[in-house]
């Protein structure tokens, strides 16, 4: 069976009875429809009583186009922990609809291991990113009214940032121009779209603390410089109240639940190598303050979603984990060796289904490179063998020897994916015993440092670079940046995922090599600077094949083709 036959065998629990497992009641929930439900932020004020869960980020060494099981452990710990006897909950981001119709299919995780129904999970589930969408929007179309109708703010149109957004992949939009067809239309300008996950009201969203932290950080939102070189906001174009207004309710996380009738949490969808790729630190602290275990997922790699999950969310929340899940799997690190090339819809290369040590070994460097990308925050690591079965014991062994060797606290095999809870119990039980290791959690870099120090630290320490080169365009950025008090703000990098580099064709563990920042941005709402790293792009296109050509609905009404 494919995961969607698999979702679909396997009976649901009433939503309520999730709820309980939680300590939530009916008051607690707004329900949207009989398998989801938005939690009501009063639950953080109810529950401040309880003591705070052991909080745990999973992460995957560098991704290859095979997919790795990051959403699958992230699930699948948390029913492992459940199943000995642990409260456990997942937090997981809403999936983007781009990657749906385009290559990746589903996201609610695989198998045996998902939260479901998987359908309204990958599809619009409650509207949060129309939301995120729409205030957007809004905001870039007060900015064109306010310049086309006497431009009271004297904003200098050519200095102009804030792009629209849509959900879904469109390369067609990435560059556009505005305002044509007459004086009426608007001042013609260049401009373009990102695809939703990208926006800043979707960082604001996942990183604000609560209503009043979200207007507050939407009003914060810079656009453009006035004609005398001040920065223009937001609240200065009066539309962060209405923004607000339109995101009043996606600032609650939904209810689901998992293929074992266990909570799964899901709020906000950025994506990690654009932003800063976490589920929200509201749908984290409720979870915290709900259960005795929380399973979150920092996207991509470690040295993507579990850095910014250190260096920008957890700098954001006060939180601070306990430990972290590193998922690999022998065909990655074969791939990491860079003998081998996977084009998406060919068949495998006979070297990554057969035993090939030598091949492993090459590609081992990632591992460990990644091992040490979290162990430089404090916090132990257990390495999650996501197995298939063309992986021989020879090779198992071989990456368990070596992330011992490289200070993995434990290595053991995982079959979450074939088996559910039942196939990651020795896993948690490692889990378990690394959460109760005293915390030694730190930053990688000090707020008071300056953005070119926070950058050539990230790519010394985190992404095995030589240096840094800047282009003239982002080293003035970064300049004006830091003249404007914008120096205190975390790096969130933009960059591939498919290396630790900047470039998505250097594998393994890249070193000696000099990283280069094209372009640079500030998110001054969301509260930090992204600069762009080689030829990273905020709107994703489709491939010619796309996934959604599969997509379709029986005669059933049924979705069909997502996976």
């Amino acid at each position: 069976m494919n995961d969607l036959e698999i979702a679909r065998s396997t009976p649901l629990r009433p939503l309520d009875d999730v709820a309980r497992i939680l300590g939530l009641t009916a008051d607690d929930l707004e329900p949207y429809g009989r398998t989801k439900a938005k939690v009501r932020l009063e639950v953080l004020d109810r529950m401040a009583h309880r003591p705070r869960a052991k909080y745990v980020v999973v992460s995957a060494v560098t991704p290859t186009p095979l997919g790795e099981g990051k959403t699958v452990h992230t699930v699948g710990m948390s029913l492992a922990l459940n199943r000995i006897g642990k409260r456990a909950v997942c937090v997981i981001r809403q999936p983007s609809m781009g990657p749906v119709f385009g290559i990746k299919g589903g996201a609610a995780g695989g198998g045996r291991s998902q939260v479901v129904p998987p359908e309204e999970f990958n599809l619009h589930l409650t509207g949060d990113f129309h939301a995120v969408s729409a205030a957007n929007n809004l905001l870039a179309a007060f900015l064109d009214t306010s310049i086309l109708l006497d431009n009271p703010l004297r904003i200098d149109a050519d200095t102009v940032t804030w792009r629209r957004v849509v959900d879904m992949n469109d390369r067609a939009l990435r560059e556009i121009e505005v305002g044509l067809g007459g004086k009426q239309n608007g001042v013609p300008r260049k401009t373009g779209f990102d695809i939703t996950s990208a926006s800043e009201v979707m960082a604001i969203l996942g990183l604000s603390l609560d209503l009043k932290d979200l207007r507050q950080r939407l009003g914060r939102i810079v656009v453009a410089d006035t004609q005398d070189g001040g920065p223009v906001t937001a609240e200065d174009l009066k539309a962060a109240g209405a923004m607000a207004a339109i995101l009043r309710d996606a600032i609650k996380p939904t209810l689901m639940q998992t293929l074992e009738g266990t909570p799964a949490l899901v709020h906000t969808g950025p994506f990690a190598n654009i932003a800063h790729g976490n589920s929200s630190i509201i749908a984290d602290r409720i979870a915290l303050q709900c259960a005795d275990f929380v399973v979150t997922e920092g996207g991509f790699g470690a040295d993507m979603g579990a850095e910014k999950f250190f260096n920008i969310k957890c700098r954001v929340s006060g939180l601070r984990p306990d430990a972290a899940v590193l998922v690999a799997t022998v065909r990655a690190l074969k791939t990491h060796s860079g003998r081998f090339k996977i084009v998406p819809g060919k068949p495998l290369p006979e070297g990554l289904v057969r035993e090939d040590l030598d091949a492993l070994a090459a590609g081992m460097g990632n591992l460990e490179k990644q091992i040490e990308n979290l162990r430089l925050h404090g916090v132990p690591v257990v390495v999650a063998i996501n197995v298939f079965p063309t992986d021989t014991p020879a090779e198992i062994r071989l990456v368990q020897e070596s992330a011992m060797k490289a200070g993995a606290f434990a290595a053991h095999v995982s079959r979450v994916y074939a088996e559910g809870g039942k196939g990651g119990e020795e896993l948690a039980h490692a889990l378990v015993k690394a959460c109760d290791e005293p915390s030694t959690f730190r930053f990688l870099y000090p707020e008071e440092a300056t953005l070119r120090e926070k950058i050539e630290t990230l790519a010394t320490r985190i992404y095995g670079a030589a240096g840094v080169d800047y282009s003239p365009e982002a080293a003035r950025k970064l300049d004006l940046y830091q003249e404007r008090g914008y120096g205190r703000f975390p790096i969130c990098m933009a960059k591939t995922q498919y290396s630790l580099s900047h470039d998505p064709e250097r594998k393994g563990r890249p070193s000696g090599y000099r990283f280069q920042i094209q372009d640079a941005r500030v998110a001054v709402g969301a509260g930090f600077v992204y600069p762009l790293a080689g030829s990273i792009m905020t709107m994703p296109g489709l491939g010619r094949n796309p996934g959604g050509q599969r997509i379709d609905l029986d005669e059933q009404g049924n979705i069909v083709g997502m996976f």
